[in-house]
């Protein structure tokens, strides 16, 4: 009987891109892959270790797979990850019971570790992290018709709040043949939305190019047959150009959605986090961008409560989310990270002051959102089928303005028979929270 696998991945989705690159790896050595990490004989946790929360998460599925181990369920228990990258030997000494743990530039030898943890042995492997692997065959865990696809790894921007350059080292991209050889690769396997991802996408190609290179990957990526929906994820300030603006208000098939995570607009705390902007240049750049693309989606993420924020602040970043009006935004209480300069930083703030200042903001944002999507009843708009709603006899789907897992969905009616993957023009009836609800052209 083949050794089955299955693995929790946590985090984010460049951390899903490389556990479908490790399930490849598995397949290949002749392991059968489980879609229920329970009743495996072999169960990787692929971790996250970015915030607090995160880490907890993490934690609390290790120990769920070692209790299952110690009822005898489960063979093997594995860790990789940011978590595992991150502390390492913690892990191995913190949870003993763990077979593996691999540190993410040992990812390559994911298979030979199963086999050495089948046979008995314990292993920790910490190769360089720049070792990590950014390409090869995947085992896709989205939906056929939607995948990300990572153009580089790690981050040179020393945000004074961020483990990601400790975890993920400097930034470096892929070279520009091999993403377009994978994005040529995922079409033809019938992928019709595209979701380009890194820690941070729009420094795409400068480190390998010595220029910014994402306008010209786009533009390439335009010409692959079978990609409708082409979506940029997680660009950093400095880095959106009037030319990656203009290439996006140009080509058809990309989505008129960007995500830009702010983290605050008092100009004392973005010099504090590090972040090379102030208030007024990030007002001047959210008009730029809705200048440049029409109907264009502004997402972006804050942090409340981050050391030495005073209620000036905060209100500073109130005022600017009211002004600038953003049509999707997260918000997120400020977490210390072992290793980081903010992490020493004075002036701490109160755990319940951060998670006040953050419920204050989202709700605001609830009320801004609502007024935005009402503004789209009565229009028709373009939209991703990707099932049915049984219990409500309604299909649902997305539009070019919601991201796969993070933002709104829309819900509607229609006639004829439609399928996951399908794309059709919906017409916006009702609004209800953050999703929109209507009916397809052909069932009026």
């Amino acid at each position: 009987m083949p050794i089955k696998v299955g693995m929790v991945s946590l985090g984010c989705t460049k951390n899903q891109v490389d556990a479908e690159i490790m399930l490849s790896l598995i397949t290949k050595q002749g392991y059968e892959l489980c879609g229920d990490a329970k009743k495996c004989d072999v169960v990787i946790i692929n971790t996250c270790g970015f915030i607090e929360d995160a880490k907890r998460e993490s934690i609390e599925n290790i120990l769920e797979f070692v209790g299952l181990k110690e009822q005898g369920r489960v063979k093997v228990v594995v860790v990789t990850g940011c978590l595992a990258e991150r502390y390492q030997m913690e892990v191995a000494k913190e949870i003993p019971e763990a077979d593996v743990v691999l540190g993410i530039g040992s990812n390559s030898q994911i298979a030979q570790a199963i086999e050495k943890a089948m046979q008995g042995q314990k292993v920790y492997e910490f190769a360089d992290k720049n070792k990590v692997i950014l390409s090869g065959e995947r085992v896709m865990t989205t939906a056929p018709y939607t995948a990300y696809l990572k153009v580089a790894e790690g981050c040179d921007n020393r945000c004074t709040y961020c483990a990601i350059p400790i975890i993920r080292g400097g930034f470096r991209s892929r070279p520009m043949e091999d993403v377009l050889a994978e994005a040529k690769t995922l079409a033809k396997n019938g992928v019709k939305e595209l979701n380009v991802i890194a820690q941070d996408t729009t420094r795409y190609g400068k480190d390998i190019y010595g220029k910014l290179m994402l306008p010209e990957l786009l533009d390439k990526l335009c010409e692959i047959e079978g990609l409708h929906w082409i979506r940029i994820l997680y660009g950093y300030p400095d880095t959106i150009t009037d030319e990656l603006l203009d290439t996006m208000a140009r080509q058809p098939q990309i989505c008129k959605y960007i995500d830009i995570p702010l983290q605050h607009a008092s100009g004392n705390i973005l010099k504090r986090m590090n972040r090379r902007f102030d208030r007024e240049s990030l007002t001047a750049l959210m008009n730029r961008v809705r200048e440049k693309i029409d109907g264009v989606t502004l997402r972006t993420t804050f942090i409340t409560g981050f050391p030495g924020e005073t209620e000036q602040d905060f209100e500073d970043l109130c005022v600017f989310i009211k002004e600038v009006q953003f049509d999707r935004l997260g918000c997120f209480p400020y977490s210390a990270e072992d290793g980081t300069p903010a992490a020493e930083f004075g002036e701490q703030v109160d755990d319940e002051v951060k998670r006040r200042r953050a419920d204050i903001i989202m709700e605001e944002q609830m009320g801004i959102m609502e007024a935005r999507n009402r503004e789209k009843i009565g229009k028709t708009l373009e939209a991703l089928v990707e099932g049915f709603d049984k219990k409500n006899k309604l299909y649902y789907g997305r539009t070019a303005a919601d991201a796969p897992d993070i933002d709104g969905k829309v819900y509607f009616t229609s006639e004829t028979a439609l399928q996951a993957g399908d794309f059709v023009m919906v017409t916006i009836e009702d609004v209800i929270e953050y999703d929109l609800v209507g009916h397809t052209q052909e069932a009026n």
